[in-house]
């Protein structure tokens, strides 16, 4: 691949997160990786890139779009990473997954949509492992502070000789604002599983991103959260919305590497509501509204009235907002012999979108740039399979936190 045109190459850089993506690259990457942006619109990709510094302003600009076959063909073969914000990738991600799979090119997502992920292995897995693509998924706040978190309990408890891992729970807390385009991605999910069986029983499937569901160990995992609970640390808990889609990256990972963090692990994730009276007020709060949306949703009338008043893709939280905000990941875990550890990972800025801008930042300078060292795998990967420590170090190297402790009193 070293005598590509590109070294990487930004798929939908007028997005709003690929302009964020675009500019942190211009900030992070060595001045002579040879990067371009790419998208349907070249006015648009063009207006990205003017406001971008330095020699940012001199990166190539590609025009694609992602329903023109030969156009996606040639955006793969013409870099050896490709990273892409174009989504909802069940409606627009599948033929640039493909063409990277057969290009032997390293690709990089932030999709947080389970079937989309589902139909991308039984694709393209095979044909990746074929000629040496990484195809990764999920490499913004979907799922890398899952991923790596328990990629690191099970580190440590290796590392200990505390053996396996029985149970993990993420415990998560986040400021930030909502983004019309990740609800474009769940309402997506939502019509698919509501008019079709198939769908609708792999979503509901804690191990619908398995490499081989057959293989799976019992007993079976927890059930996606419903109701109000406590955490290891005694804070309230309410359901996390994105839990139905890290819980299964996780388990996954576990999987690729022959169930190496444990062959029973019960692997489960929650929101952090706060402690006391206040705390189990906002935990209901916060399970009452979730379990009204998704039921309103699943009702033609009230999900026409809804997707009226509801962020349209493309509208986004402001500037303020994003810099105001941050993230924290409690990832607890107990080991065969007892053992109890905590990680924690952690960010400043809004994690849809600063935080995740490093988090896929980071992930596609690592496939360019640490390929001698990454995990000797390819096909269909999770950050936690396709680079590992590897991503840890970066990220830590760009402000993020990830630190793994015992706990003592416990």
């Amino acid at each position: 691949m070293t005598a590509r045109e590109h070294d990487l190459v930004l798929f939908g850089a007028s997005s709003f997160v690929g302009a964020l993506l675009a500019a942190y690259l211009a900030g992070a990457a060595p001045a002579d990786v040879r990067i371009a942006l790419a998208g349907r619109s070249r006015d648009r990709v063009e207006a990205v890139r003017a406001g971008l510094p330095g020699i940012a302003r001199e990166w190539p600009v590609l025009v694609a779009d992602s329903t023109d076959a030969s156009a996606v063909a040639a955006l793969a073969a013409s870099t050896r990473v490709l990273v892409t914000t174009v989504g909802p990738y069940a409606r627009y991600g599948l033929p640039l997954v493909e063409a990277c799979a057969r290009a032997g090119t390293h690709y990089a997502d932030l999709t947080g949509e389970v079937l989309f992920v589902r139909a991308a292995v039984d694709r393209c897995d095979a044909l990746a492992r074929e000629t040496g693509a990484r195809i990764v998924h999920s490499c913004g706040y979907d799922s890398v502070p899952s991923d790596l978190g328990t990629l690191l309990l099970h580190e440590r408890a290796v590392a200990d000789g505390a053996g396996a891992l029985v149970e993990a729970e993420l415990v998560a807390s986040a400021r930030g604002g909502f983004s019309g385009g990740t609800l474009d991605s769940l309402l997506t999910q939502l019509e698919t599983v509501a008019r079709d069986p198939a769908a609708r029983r792999i979503a509901g499937d804690p191990h619908a991103l398995s490499p081989d569901r057959g293989a799976e160990p019992m007993p079976s995992q927890p059930a996606d959260a419903a109701l109000p609970g406590r955490g290891p640390d005694g804070t309230w808990t309410a359901p996390f919305v994105m839990a139905p889609f890290n819980t299964r990256i996780v388990r996954r990972s576990n999987a690729l590497q022959g169930w190496a963090y444990g062959r029973d692990l019960r692997y489960r994730e929650r929101m952090a509501c706060g402690r006391g009276p206040l705390g189990a007020v906002a935990a209901a709060g916060v399970t009452a509204a979730l379990a009204g949306f998704v039921g309103a949703m699943r009702i033609p009338p009230t999900r026409a009235l809804l997707e009226r008043v509801l962020p349209a893709p493309g509208t986004e939280p402001s500037e303020r907002t994003r810099e105001q905000g941050w993230f924290r990941s409690l990832v607890h875990g107990r080991t065969e012999q007892g053992r109890r550890y905590t990680v924690t990972v952690s960010g400043r800025g809004d994690p849809g979108y600063a935080g995740t801008a490093v988090m896929l930042g980071q992930s596609a300078l690592c496939l360019l740039s640490d390929e001698d060292g990454l995990p000797d795998r390819a096909g269909s990967l999770t950050p936690a399979t396709a680079m590992g420590t590897a991503l840890v170090e970066r990220l830590r190297a760009a402000g993020h936190t990830y630190e793994v402790a015992p706990d003592r009193g416990r």
